[in-house]
């Protein structure tokens, strides 16, 4: 995708959301010289207010008023996943640049129309993914040629939440289904293995409850997927959070011809004929802060970005194939090729 550098020297940033993650946005942000936060739009004015206030923007009613800001180059999404879609089509077809964190919409087929929108438009659709920054992902793909060929690998990610109250991330009209929501799971491994053969997924959801807006909510998610890679691999991805789940755990490991890698919480370690050996498994601080820093270098300068948005929209195939699973409880076959990578051009019109 080729898409304009700003002609500015600072990117005007509008931004759609006040939660945890927009204030780690908006705290880069404000500590980024070449960056300035302009305006904000939430769910609730009270909230947008505030939030406005500490980081030195303008508060604004709704996002349709944002996106129709007249000093703004970049509108970041970083709200509810389901409205993510909307508003990002939105943005782009008033001639704004796009950051939106995953998922970029709750199925492939709403998001193909986007990438085709911001080709047309000639603006950057950046679709977060730092899970491809962070430390335990670096290691794992610095260390995957001391074990000989991969053929397994299982990825687990438990999170007990007891007594929480609900919100909008244990909806699934406003979450997405587990693995789409979650896309990072399913990316971490494509990025490392490369393209999905087939996937068979199951999925469980329990104790439900009223929820924001009207709707249902689930105190337990436990999804749990089998995929076969194109190239023999075998992986299994399981996610879950709720007042189910008692033990938190965060581990991935890959198997091959000539050893193994354990990456559990932030240790790791590489077991071959030789012995088990540790690995150096770097920080997952700072990560928003970095993939602001990329966002604002590349629409100043044209340097290309760590992860494409057609790469995003593969693992949403996939993860979209992993719910057709769940709710039909057979192996689903994965559509189309997985796209090469292809980093925005560096000379940009």
């Amino acid at each position: 995708m080729t898409d304009q550098k700003i002609a500015n020297d600072v990117v005007r940033v509008g931004m759609v959301g006040t939660g945890f993650v927009a204030r780690l946005r908006a705290e880069a942000l404000q500590t980024h010289e070449k960056a300035c936060l302009v305006a904000v739009a939430g769910r609730a004015q009270a909230e947008t207010a505030a939030f406005a206030q500490q980081y030195g923007a303008t508060a604004v009613d709704t996002w349709q008023d944002l996106i129709h800001h007249p000093d703004l180059d970049l509108i970041v999404v970083c709200h509810i996943n389901r409205d993510h879609s909307t508003v990002a089509a939105a943005a782009l077809e008033a001639n704004h640049h796009v950051v939106v964190e995953y998922p970029l919409a709750l199925n492939a087929e709403q998001a193909q129309p986007l990438l085709t929108l911001a080709h047309a438009k000639q603006r950057l659709l950046h679709v977060e993914h730092i899970e491809l920054l962070g430390g335990t992902h670096l290691a794992a793909k610095a260390n995957l040629g001391a074990i000989g060929k991969p053929f397994y690998a299982r990825y687990c990610t438990l999170a007990p939440r007891p007594h929480a109250l609900p919100t909008w991330t244990s909806c699934p009209e406003l979450f997405g289904f587990p693995l789409v929501g979650a896309l990072s799971r399913l990316h971490r491994l494509i990025d490392c293995f490369g393209p999905v053969a087939r996937v068979y997924c199951q999925n469980h959801y329990g104790s439900f409850t009223p929820g924001p807006e009207g709707m249902t909510c689930y105190r337990t998610c436990l999804c749990t997927a089998q995929l076969t890679f194109t190239s023999g691999l075998i992986a299994e991805v399981t996610y879950g959070k709720g007042e189910a789940l008692w033990q938190a755990t965060r581990q991935l490991e890959v198997i091959g011809s000539g050893g193994s890698l354990c990456l559990d919480g932030d240790r790791g370690t590489l077991t071959d004929a030789q012995g088990t050996r540790a690995l150096e498994v770097g920080s997952r601080r700072g990560l928003f802060a970095a993939d602001t820093a990329q966002v604002i270098e590349h629409l100043l300068t044209g340097q290309a970005l760590y992860c494409t948005p057609e790469a995003s929209l593969y693992s949403l195939q996939v993860a979209t194939a992993a719910q057709r699973s769940a709710a039909t409880g057979r192996v689903v076959e994965v559509a189309g090729p997985m796209p090469p990578y292809s980093p925005p051009s560096e000379s940009l019109q």
